[in-house]
């Protein structure tokens, strides 16, 4: 899948990304927010991940900047299976934070979610030290739902979660156009 907006290109990744992808994902700052991410992360990480088989409705998407001369590689977004229920996972390396890309993407995605995916309802979660991601799941329209203990790899431990969810039902949180 690929969306384009304003500022970013949301699309799949590919073999050639494994170096851009490994130096954006592999700061410490990065890993210790998310469940499933090795910490050192390497090339190697990359690549194996980039390999990994895609299906026709797969919304895994790399983050693609348009803010310089050529696209730069800033994150990632999904919306994959977990525990049965699609469930919105991203995150950007730390150059790009707080300059609201990751709301952007996310919009984008959950417009796919909803018009290419027919998704009636996404999860999300949020490790509870890192309030950043809850108000960016908030300005998308997700609500609390509760809280739950989710194993971090980089950390090595569970760690508290808030757990969210979103109606994608009513379209409210995805009034936008989408790229052909």
């Amino acid at each position: 899948m690929f969306a384009r907006t304003r500022r970013l290109t949301l699309r799949p990744g590919w073999p050639e990304d494994a170096p851009a992808l490994a130096a954006a994902i592999g700061h410490e700052a990065v890993a210790m927010k998310l469940a499933r991410l090795p910490w050192p992360y390497a090339e190697a990480h990359a690549q194996e991940w980039l390999s990994l088989p895609r299906g026709a409705t797969d919304a895994t998407c790399l983050i693609l900047s348009h803010d310089h001369d050529y696209p730069q590689l800033i994150g990632c977004i999904s919306i994959e299976m977990r525990e049965g229920a699609p469930e919105l996972g991203y995150w950007l390396t730390p150059a790009a934070w707080g300059r609201g890309y990751a709301t952007e993407a996310g919009k984008a995605m959950l417009g796919m979610a909803r018009h290419a995916l027919g998704l009636k309802q996404v999860a999300s979660g949020y490790f509870a030290d890192n309030p950043g991601s809850g108000n960016v799941l908030r300005k998308l329209g997700f609500y609390e739902t509760g809280e739950e203990m989710r194993e971090s790899v980089a950390r090595g431990h569970a760690t508290r979660c808030i757990t969210m969810a979103l109606d994608l039902a009513d379209g409210a949180a995805t009034d936008f156009r989408l790229a052909a």
